[in-house]
């Protein structure tokens, strides 16, 4: 089953423009199956296996004659002796685009090896779980409201095309036992050097619990019973495995109140999920963290969005010691801000802590473009008109639909 992926078109145009192309991403996202679909001309080569990447790490050499380009090499980070080599041949030809495409799961040994020998030679892409969109129009899930699965269903899957595929057959709790198993026994064993993975399990689990929030290193590291310095690195780990992303707040000089430390995500709420043992419907909806775990869920989504469009680095939040606007997009100034809340019918009194960033001394330069509060409702409709003190409609918006934001 194929799914049609966002980021198709931006790989083949780099293809275009590149002599190298590399894609990374987490475990499980799709990398092999989309550079096989949309690149059924070239060698594929896998160094997954121990074997295959001894040999094209130590005969680099050989290996390429052995795999001439065009040629696709899945996880290079096996074998970053590759990357030298790979130079070398691209730099016979600098005019010959397309010949390497790169993928891998590690973006720590991987980008090291590309920014030391490709620098300037490749194109760098990241590939996410499936969105929403994604998966409605693709496979066989409807696109249609009628036909598709609750949004309750679509938090527990989470993105990993695998889940999406054949949901009966791979239900979301045995899969991501073992993708979590994977992970810590080849992942986080080949970046660190980590005495126990059961402490790392039990990090992430805390991580979990903190999802949406702020993140207080010496509180997670009291709960976990490392150092603070280990929960720098571990969080490090999470961020360039592509499990996590850290919100950083949006502030300015003038208001010295702000928050300044970063907000913590999971980039996957299928995973979130499983790690803090939530693994049906009704207990996700009788969930304490049900708040959370959808504001993690909206995130995941407008930031796939916006990283498909090389967006990425405008999405904030904002937050003074007493409110917090959950999402802050700055395109140069202009702003859109957004609230999440758990909720088919957002109200009037979702909208005040927009309204007071609005009214603001430290806002006064910005121009806010849109205010818009992300309910899990299935359609958007107004919330407040304009009126003489407010030029903005605010409207409840739908998950289904990120196009308000372009």
């Amino acid at each position: 089953m194929w799914y049609q992926r966002e980021i198709s078109k931006k790989i083949l145009e780099m293809s275009s423009q590149f002599a190298v192309v590399v894609l990374t991403g987490a475990r499980q996202v799709g990398k092999s199956s989309i550079l096989k679909k949309e690149f059924p001309g070239y060698r594929y080569v896998s160094l997954d296996l121990p074997s295959e990447a001894k040999q094209a790490d130590l005969d680099s050499a050989s290996f390429l004659k052995q795999n001439p380009a065009p040629l696709i090499i899945d996880e290079v980070q096996y074998a970053p002796g590759l990357f030298s080599f790979i130079k070398k041949i691209v730099d016979k030809n600098p005019s010959l685009k397309g010949q390497y495409i790169l993928s891998g799961s590690q973006k720590f040994s991987f980008m090291k090896g590309v920014k030391e020998s490709l620098a300037g030679r490749a194109g760098l892409i990241e590939l996410y779980p499936l969105s929403l969109q994604e998966m409605t129009k693709g496979g066989t899930t409807n696109h249609t409201s009628a036909a598709r699965p609750s949004i309750e269903e679509l938090i527990l899957r989470g993105g990993m095309p695998a889940l999406s595929e054949n949901p009966t057959n791979n239900p979301p709790p045995t899969f991501l036992r073992s993708y979590l198993g994977t992970y810590l026994e080849r992942d986080v064993k080949d970046i660190l050097s980590v005495s126990s993975l059961r402490d790392f399990e039990r990090f992430l689990r805390g991580c979990a619990l903190r999802s949406a929030s702020l993140i207080n290193k010496s509180d997670l590291a009291r709960d976990v019973g490392v150092s603070s310095t280990t929960i720098n690195e571990w969080i490090s780990v999470l961020q360039i495995s592509n499990q996590v992303v850290l919100l950083e707040p949006w502030f300015n000089n003038k208001s010295k109140s702000m928050v300044k430390s970063p907000k913590l995500y999971f980039l996957d709420t299928g995973l979130l999920c499983y790690l803090l043992n939530i693994t049906t419907v009704d207990s996700l909806r009788l969930s304490p963290y049900l708040g959370h775990i959808w504001e993690n869920f909206v995130l995941c989504e407008i930031y796939k969005w916006l990283a498909y469009r090389g967006e990425e680095k405008s999405l904030h939040f904002w937050r003074d010691r007493n409110r917090e606007v959950d999402f802050v997009i700055n395109r140069g100034g202009v702003l859109d801000l957004i609230e999440v809340k758990w909720n088919s019918s957002p109200a009037k009194i979702d909208c005040e802590r927009m309204e007071f960033f609005q009214n603001a001394d430290f806002s006064k330069k910005m121009k806010i473009r849109s205010m818009s509060v992300m309910g899990n409702n299935e359609t958007p409709f107004p919330i407040k008109n304009a009126n003489a003190n407010q030029d903005l409609n605010i409207y409840a918006r739908s998950i289904w639909d990120l196009e308000f934001l372009k």
